[in-house]
């Protein structure tokens, strides 16, 4: 009878990960969907859709334009008068504007100031600013800004399209944690429930004393509680991970029952995260989304900076416009025109200085920001770097000791069905082997997530 409470204690052992018709998705397949149909993620690329629109827009500064301005008045039968001006504006880079126009006006009561000859008056010209705005203007300022941001923009896309990453990942590893869980104490269940039932039989035949079935039912309730837990701390876990589950047109998914983790992602994962030569490798960070993201700050408060430094100069336009009947353009006489200047300067500055000093201000702000950053990942990088070797070696540590108590547990089951040894012994052992192989599911898992926090760091979703 003895032997015979051994070969269940096998049995029970055998049960060991059998799977029935189930499915996995694997770890790459996950982060495939994520990537695609992800909401952040698409909203991700949204940024770099507004930084193009914006450049459309600041582009538009430097569009043509029409201008046409008419006015009539008739009062009594007489017409008072009528006038009508228009105008073609080019404006170009350097802040020079070119402008041809028509203008034509009649009536009894004309401004003298607004009279023109019969066929109406065209004019040719060009207008320059001498002092401030010549090298920069605000629509300058505004385009460069816009180009800038678009590169910005595909910064910020990697990093928030990274940080789900890693989210929907560190979802990933604990569904996998909570999932080995499961099987763990579903088997340990199993094997509690056989040795439960052999030692009632053996106490029926009085080979062993009645209160060894108090001590065995005592560890198959243990189990009981133990799974019970664990498939709460699973299902937890699935909707969680349900959350970065999601198809096209925003159709969210719900991870079903039959479906099962990767089973060996600890051996693939590094190749999945494109992390292989980065976990041993002295890796640059110059091309880095937050460094890269930091020098276009960097920039755009540049242009700014020449902005508020140009506004230190005096404003000053000079305008020249040949003027012309319609039909006298052929025979041309530059001694027909209209001039103009424009100027403008504050007498003590403040506002302009005080703008400007903010602008350095910000600027040096951002430098020390920048310098920081790269001091940061470097060091961020070395230690992840360093806690992933040390995590496989203790992962090596810890299969030795799994093998160990495993080893112990098999022998104390052999004395117990020589009558040997006692229930006690046999479930301290047992309790060992549960230990380590639950320290070992929770090590495993903290190497997955330090390959994610690597992948994070490095902040290359693509």
């Amino acid at each position: 009878m003895k032997h015979c409470y051994f070969v269940l204690l096998l049995l029970g052992s055998l049960a060991w990960g059998q799977n029935q018709n189930l499915k996995e998705l694997n770890y790459n397949e996950f982060l495939g969907y994520v990537k695609k149909y992800h909401p952040l993620v698409k909203s991700a690329q949204l940024e770099i859709n507004m930084a193009q629109a914006n450049l459309m827009m600041a582009r538009g500064g430097f569009d043509p334009k029409i201008e046409a301005d008419f006015d009539q008045k008739q009062f009594k039968g007489k017409d008072y008068y009528s006038v009508f001006n228009s105008s073609f504006k080019i404006p170009t880079w350097y802040g020079i504007e070119v402008k041809a126009g028509f203008d034509n006006s009649e009536g009894i009561f004309v401004n003298p100031e607004n009279a023109l000859p019969n066929n109406g008056l065209t004019s040719l010209g060009i207008t320059v600013p001498v002092g401030q705005g010549l090298f920069i203007n605000q629509r300058m300022a505004d385009l460069r800004k816009a180009k800038i941001q678009i590169q910005l923009s595909q910064a910020e896309r990697k990093l928030q399209a990274i940080e789900v990453l890693y989210n929907a990942s560190l979802a990933y590893f604990n569904w996998k944690r909570n999932h080995s869980e499961v099987q763990l104490y579903s088997t340990y269940l199993n094997n509690a429930k056989l040795r439960y039932k052999g030692i009632k039989t053996l106490i029926n035949n009085g080979d062993k004393p009645a209160i060894d079935s108090v001590e065995a039912g005592i560890v198959v309730k243990t189990r009981q509680w133990n799974l019970e837990e664990s498939k709460l701390k699973l299902a937890k876990s699935k909707l969680d991970l349900s959350n970065y589950l999601w198809l096209d047109k925003n159709i969210p998914l719900e991870l079903q029952d039959d479906v099962l983790p990767e089973n060996k992602l600890e051996q693939t994962i590094s190749a999945t995260l494109k992390i292989n030569q980065l976990i041993t490798d002295t890796i640059s960070i110059e091309n880095h989304p937050k460094i890269n993201s930091l020098e276009n700050k960097l920039a755009i408060l540049e242009v700014d900076r020449k902005l508020k430094a140009n506004s230190l100069l005096p404003k000053m336009d000079v305008g020249y416009h040949y003027l012309s009947e319609p039909n006298y353009w052929n025979d041309t006489n530059f001694n027909n025109y209209k001039i103009g200047v424009n100027f403008k300067f504050p007498l003590f500055l403040r506002k302009e200085r005080g703008s400007l000093q903010l602008a350095k201000f910000k600027i040096q702000d951002t430098q020390f920001s920048l310098n920081l950053e790269r001091v940061q990942l470097k060091n961020k990088i070395n230690a992840q770097q360093t806690e992933i070797k040390s995590i496989e070696k203790q992962l090596q540590l810890l299969s030795s000791l799994v093998a160990g108590n495993s080893q112990m547990l098999q022998s104390e089951e052999r004395l117990f069905s020589l009558g040997e040894s006692s229930i006690f012994l046999l479930n301290s052992r047992e309790n060992n082997l549960v230990s380590i192989q639950l320290t070992q599911l929770g090590l495993e898992n903290r190497f997955l997530n330090s390959n994610a926090e690597l992948f994070k760091i490095m902040a290359n979703p693509d």
